[in-house]
Formats: C-alpha cells, sequence, structure tokens
C-alpha cells in the first residue's frame, strides 16, 4: 500500500477530493492521509497530487506488520499479558518488574 500524508489545507482538500472521487483505490482515509492500493493507477494519483502541492505531499510506501514474524514471542506474550492485566493504571514498566517480560528499555534500543 501507499500513505499519502498532507501538509497544508489546500492539499487537504485535494486529498479528500481524489478519495471521493476515486474510491475504489482508497483503503482507508485518516483526515490528513489516506492509503491506498498498491496500484501503478494509485501510485499516478499519489505523484499528481505531489507534482500540485510539491512539499505539501509526502508518499511512503508501507507494508503490513506482522507481529509472527516481526517479533519474538516474549514481546507478543508480554503485550497481551500487559492489555489483560487486574489494574489498568499499572504502567509497564512496574507491571514488567520482576518478571520474564521484556524490559521497555531494552525494547526502545531494539530496531524492529
Amino acid at each position: 500500500m501507499l500513505l499519502v500524508v498532507t501538509y497544508s489545507a489546500a492539499a487537504r482538500t485535494a486529498l479528500r477530493n481524489l478519495c471521493r472521487r476515486h474510491g475504489d483505490v482508497v483503503v482507508r482515509r485518516f483526515g490528513r492521509a489516506a492509503l491506498v492500493d498498491a496500484t501503478v493507477y494509485a501510485a499516478f494519483l499519489a505523484l499528481r497530487l505531489r507534482e500540485s502541492h510539491r512539499g505539501d505531499v509526502q508518499i511512503e510506501r508501507t507494508e503490513p506488520f506482522n507481529e509472527y514474524v516481526t517479533l519474538d514471542a516474549p514481546v507478543r506474550e508480554a503485550a497481551v499479558a500487559y492489555a489483560d492485566r487486574e489494574s489498568k493504571s499499572t504502567p509497564y514498566t512496574a507491571f514488567a518488574a520482576g518478571t520474564s517480560h521484556p524490559d521497555p528499555d531494552a525494547m526502545r534500543g531494539e530496531e524492529l
């Protein structure tokens, strides 16, 4: 997919119009941004928008996030355990202390 992000009111208006006119290529719209299909036609529309608004439009290629390929099991298990914790106000640092769950500082330093 392609992520199209706008940085000006004029570019946002043009993106909104693009999404309305070409809804068949739009996967999801987020106001200032939209995900569009990874097709040549969608890329053409995104490039046309960028040419009209220059630096006010950014286009990025994205790929779906697959946590089973990208992350180790302990990280996934920690996310599940933290979501199911008894006290919802407990921060992750306190929750993970003294357990086998990954340390938040160690996770911050690791790239995906």
